[in-house]
């Protein structure tokens, strides 16, 4: 099943449109380093902007709407009804796309923690020794990887729904941002699933004010995970087939 979805990858231009994304979140951290607020960059700083850049605004809705394109394509261009007849259980299929989509939340993260290093390397933050790269690669692509089982639900619950992909991304846009409030709340960054990805990579865990229960994290991010089980198993192939317009009658003149 998977096999078969990464096939189909090979038409799906939205892809690109991912890596863009991923270049967004970099260009946007770049920005931020022109304002003359006195922030003393380095390599390992500009990373953590970078990491919390794709947690609060960018991945959640990129990952979002990548995925349930996926998942949506198949009723767009009207394939579901010949999957279907493969004795195959539609939520077996959604597992197939979801489980693709979880891959190419690990392609993201090290598309991003490319863009990163490149960009942090050109402008010539210090600090941008062998170890820091390795701990920026592994840190920015675990984190699309967590922050992909925190949109989870949500793009099973827009699987659900005609073109849903779209309304999921706005909506796992505002669920991303959320994460800002989140972390104002040290118990409620814990178990917000957005911030209990920054935590089991341990975010900025050098600072003595940034508390992190590694326990209440995985929680957090297992609770979000089950759900999506949930409501990927009581799913319905009804739910993404699409509806076809009757077509208009034509009344026939009648006489000359």
């Amino acid at each position: 099943m998977m096999k078969t979805e990464l096939w189909k990858l090979k038409r799906y231009h939205i892809i690109w449109a991912g890596v863009l994304l991923m270049l967004l979140s970099v260009l946007l951290t770049v920005f931020s380093t022109t304002a003359l607020d006195g922030t003393v960059w380095t390599f390992p700083f500009f990373a953590e902007q970078v990491i919390k850049n794709n947690a609060t605004t960018i991945f959640p809705m990129c990952i979002a709407l990548i995925t349930g394109y996926i998942i949506n394509r198949e009723g767009t261009d009207d394939t579901l009804k010949s999957i279907l007849t493969v004795p195959v259980p539609f939520p077996v299929l959604l597992f197939g796309k979801l489980a693709v989509g979880g891959l190419l939340s690990l392609f993201l993260g090290i598309t991003s923690a490319v863009f990163t290093v490149t960009a942090a390397l050109l402008l010539g933050f210090p600090g941008g020794e062998l170890p820091a790269i390795a701990q920026t690669a592994v840190q920015i692509t675990l984190n699309c990887l967590f922050l992909y089982v925190a949109v989870l639900p949500i793009i099973a619950i827009a699987a659900r729904i005609q073109n849903g992909h779209l309304i999921g991304a706005v909506v796992a846009f505002v669920y991303g941002y959320g994460g800002m409030f989140a972390a104002g709340s040290t118990t409620l960054s814990n178990i917000y699933p957005v911030t209990a990805s920054l935590g089991l990579i341990r975010y900025r865990s050098y600072d003595e004010a940034v508390h992190w229960n590694p326990l209440f994290c995985t929680f957090s991010l297992l609770a979000a995970l089950l759900v999506s089980v949930v409501f990927v198993r009581t799913a319905k192939k009804s739910a993404a087939a699409k509806r076809l317009k009757k077509p208009k009658q034509v009344i026939t003149k009648k006489g000359w």
